[in-house]
């Protein structure tokens, strides 16, 4: 394989300490069963759109710390802003008037919510959310399309190691923008139904992204209206990325209660559940806490991350760097003589699929010449773009696509690239 050599001897002696004390040597979705083996396990330094890993190989990012990085690494103003509230305090006795600060912006910011709650990760507020919805409701039967990542609490984890059954006994499931299964299970719920959490689109590991059908979005908020339940949209991922407002503003369609975490302070660990007034009085009888979840600095730089966002031209150009980046993809792999692929998802999440690849040979081979190109992005994960990618970056990312597309399609044209079932 041609490109770069990739040195690993850091990083390999940090990982064999590390799984001398962490159980695998790291876990969740950064653990190394979720990477190849090219895959640099440790980061030294991050700015804007690159980081360079303990052995000194520089890339070009395209996962953003898997999303929480939507202005780019070491944003100077959210830095700033989170430096300063460090030195008055962070997780205190009580919270510092950044809490209320950020409740009132996010309520500014997002169109549907009339009140926020805040956490720490993404789990913390999709749980919330199934929660406050029971309580609203008095029932217990909550919606989840088949597949929908939502966290890592036994409820929603994809593993099944620890889960019982009773974990989910009041969760039924649905086929994503299928009418026919969504009606099906909500047959099935009867007057159990509590709610339907959702995500803005069907983003599931190492398959094709499908935007969402703006009719199935209707239909659901239309159900939820005749059932008395509540419609949750999941924004932990999409959040900020295809719409500021919300993710599915552009759509006319209005959750009840939304979750919101990555990319709401720009790396910093922070997450928030916003609701419309009909739930306040359910949010204020649920027991929602964590030790750390009142943390000064996280809220300071979410502050400054909305104010970016809000004033304009971050949005923007991210999101006309994912069109740039999209269009060359999508020129490239047209050029393909021996395999066949499909840029997929929103401009700012994208993921490319590809064809007779059921084992993710080709995509992991791609990830990997990527990475000898110094591009990083995941072969089972959607990748995203931050407004640190400018057109000089977007480029340089694109002649590394190129490189691995090329290469892939050699593989396959030699056979050493052959369709195997998962």
């Amino acid at each position: 394989m041609s490109g770069r050599p990739l040195t690993t001897d850091v990083s390999d002696a940090l990982a064999r300490r590390a799984a001398a004390v962490i159980p695998g040597g790291l876990w969740g979705h950064q653990h190394t069963r979720f990477l190849t083996p090219d895959h640099p396990q440790f980061v030294a330094e991050s700015e804007g759109a690159r980081f360079t890993d303990v052995d000194g190989n520089e890339f070009i990012d395209l996962m953003c710390a898997w999303g929480p990085m939507i202005l780019g690494y070491r944003n100077a103003a959210v830095d700033s802003a989170a430096r300063t509230q460090a030195e008055l305090g962070d997780t205190q006795n009580g919270p510092a008037p950044v809490l209320v600060d950020l409740c009132e912006l996010l309520v500014e910011t997002i169109d549907h919510a009339d009140w926020a709650v805040l956490g720490k990760n993404g789990t913390d507020a999709t749980t919330a959310c199934l929660t406050i919805a029971r309580a609203a409701t008095g029932r217990e039967t909550i919606l989840l399309a088949r597949g929908s990542y939502h966290g890592a609490a036994p409820w929603a984890t994809p593993f099944p190691a620890g889960v019982t059954a009773g974990d989910r006994a009041a969760l039924d499931y649905f086929e994503y923008n299928d009418a026919a299964s969504f009606e099906a299970a909500v047959e099935r719920a009867g007057d159990r139904l509590a709610g339907v959490m959702v995500t803005p689109f069907r983003h599931v590991e190492g398959i094709a992204n499908e935007d969402v059908d703006p009719e199935f979005a209707r239909l659901l908020r239309r159900t939820c209206d005749a059932k008395g339940a509540v419609l949750i949209l999941d924004d932990v991922r999409c959040g900020f990325r295809l719409n500021v407002g919300g993710s599915w503003e552009a759509l006319g369609v209005a959750p009840d209660l939304s979750a919101w975490s990555k990319a709401i302070a720009n790396g910093y660990p922070l997450a928030a559940v916003v609701g419309a007034d009909g739930l306040r009085e359910a949010a204020e009888s649920v027991f929602l806490t964590g030790s750390f979840w009142t943390g000064a600095v996280a809220m300071a730089a979410a502050v400054a991350t909305l104010e970016i966002l809000r004033e304009g031209g971050a949005f923007e150009q991210m999101t006309a760097s994912g069109e740039r980046l999209r269009k060359g993809i999508e020129a490239q792999i047209s050029a393909l003589e021996n395999t066949k692929a499909r840029y997929t998802g929103p401009v700012t999440m994208p993921y490319v699929v590809f064809d007779d690849d059921g084992g993710h040979e080709r995509i992991e081979a791609f990830a990997v010449a990527c990475l000898r190109h110094g591009l990083y992005l995941h072969p089972r994960h959607n990748w995203f773009l931050s407004a640190a990618h400018d057109d000089g970056v977007v480029d340089a990312a694109l002649a590394a696509t190129a490189a691995a597309f090329s290469e892939v399609d050699a593989a396959v044209a030699s056979g050493r690239l052959v369709h195997t079932n998962p």
